[in-house]
């Protein structure tokens, strides 16, 4: 019985380059939805700073003098900077519990309480001596239907405490800039809990993303596995019962048992070949779906991704194109630097021209590319070879600002076989 093949070098190569560009793309994707959070969280912070500035002008335009104003300030940068824990425990809400969530939770509050009752000290407005609190309230991790409640409570005694402070302690004949406290005092609230909000979605939308790439990942495991079940269910089943007749005839008829292992052994060679057709039509793609899968994977890894192909570009040399597409692909995720990305399958004359062009990932030498993967039958020396067979060439264009992978082979080669689409056919 002929012994089933161990996996290749290549293919193990190939998996590991698979891995690898995964998880790069993971990263620049975690690194996307991080670099989000952290615009929200400035923008919060910047919008709190901006409105205790608008305090302490409008103290000083009162005459207050600068100690009531720099105090207002100072004390509202402290309490800006209360506010970032908030923030990042909002951020971070499945993994604490309630109860921890209220613990972290008191230092901040603390700390706006107590700048409000500063702020209303030194300066008598009702507005500035509630308004701390009641932001940092509305960034409170809230059930879901009560922060819309909360936010417009927080708005309407807003709302109503500047318009007391404009009929007492801020009258428009001594604070010029009366409307613009009360703009910023309402607006602190409201653009906190829409800031919040836009993180929820975008969080909701990456979870999503990645459920449904894991979905899709075990649905296609599923399915190998049951296509080879059946297959190898059946030859197996099969040759047991090959084997068990060979084992029963052994004594009586050892010729008609020898016919029975040879039978088992073609059995055999049948399964073998089946997998490899199996494998095979799973690989399979038309080039036209594979350039669209290698434009959707590099912009799922958030790189500026364009592509040109011709309209008939499923008749290029599938089995030679469709393994260049991809590994050219999964180079440009391992080394490129993430933000762009041409891509483009075009005849010119009797010959067919593949080219991915890339930007350079900053921490990598322009020889990193052609380095890091060579040897193995993968990497760049695998592709220069499979275009050599082919009757094709290589051409290598490293620069300083990008990376450009040519390939070229003639529009009929003897190893170029129909298109995938019309195999499968």
């Amino acid at each position: 019985m002929t012994p089933s093949p161990a996996p290749s070098h290549d293919a193990t190569a190939d998996a590991d380059a698979d891995a690898d560009a995964n998880a790069r793309a993971a990263v620049r994707l975690s690194r996307g939805v991080t670099a989000t959070w952290w615009y929200t969280l400035s923008g919060i912070v910047f919008f709190e700073v901006m409105l205790v500035f608008v305090w302490a002008t409008a103290l000083l335009d009162r005459g207050d003098g600068f100690g009531p104003a720099l105090t207002v300030f100072l004390g509202g940068l402290v309490w800006a900077g209360a506010t970032v824990p908030l923030l990042l425990d909002y951020r971070n809400t499945a993994e604490l519990t309630a109860a921890a969530r209220r613990r972290r939770a008191i230092a901040p509050l603390a700390v706006s309480v107590v700048y409000g009752v500063v702020a209303f000290v030194v300066s008598g407005v009702w507005t500035f001596g509630v308004v701390p609190l009641l932001a940092a309230i509305v960034l409170l991790t809230w059930p879901t239907g009560v922060r819309r409640r909360v936010t417009i409570g927080v708005v309407v005694v807003v709302a109503a405490l500047w318009f007391v402070d404009t009929r007492s302690t801020l009258q428009a004949d001594s604070v010029s800039s009366l409307w613009l406290i009360g703009f910023f005092s309402i607006m602190l609230p409201l653009m906190s809990v829409v800031s919040v909000w836009w993180w929820d979605v975008l969080d909701t939308m990456n979870r999503a993303r990645a459920s449904e790439g894991r979905l899709a990942a075990t649905q296609e495991r599923l399915r190998v596995a049951t296509d080879v079940h059946d297959l190898q269910g059946h030859h197996l089943q099969v040759i047991a019962l090959q084997l068990e007749l060979a084992e029963r005839l052994l004594d009586a008829d050892p010729a008609a048992a020898l016919e029975q292992l040879r039978a088992a052994r073609v059995s055999v060679d049948e399964a073998r070949q089946g997998t490899r057709d199996l494998a095979t039509r799973f690989r399979s793609a038309s080039l036209s779906v594979e350039l669209a899968n290698a434009v959707d994977l590099l912009r799922a890894a958030g790189t500026l991704t364009e592509r040109t192909a011709d309209p008939d570009v499923d008749s290029a040399p599938g089995d030679v194109f469709g393994p260049v597409i991809r590994e050219t692909t999964t180079n440009a995720l391992r080394h490129g630097g993430g933000a762009w990305a041409r891509l483009s399958l075009t005849r010119t004359g009797g010959s067919w021209r593949f080219e991915i062009a890339n930007d350079v990932a900053a921490e990598r030498s322009v020889d990193g590319e052609a380095g890091d993967d060579a040897g193995g039958g993968s990497g760049l020396d695998g592709i220069a070879r499979r275009a050599a067979d082919a009757g094709g060439a290589l051409e290598v264009r490293p620069e300083r600002q990008s990376f450009t992978v040519i390939v070229t082979v003639p529009a009929t080669t003897p190893s170029a076989t129909p298109s995938a689409t019309e195999a499968v056919r």
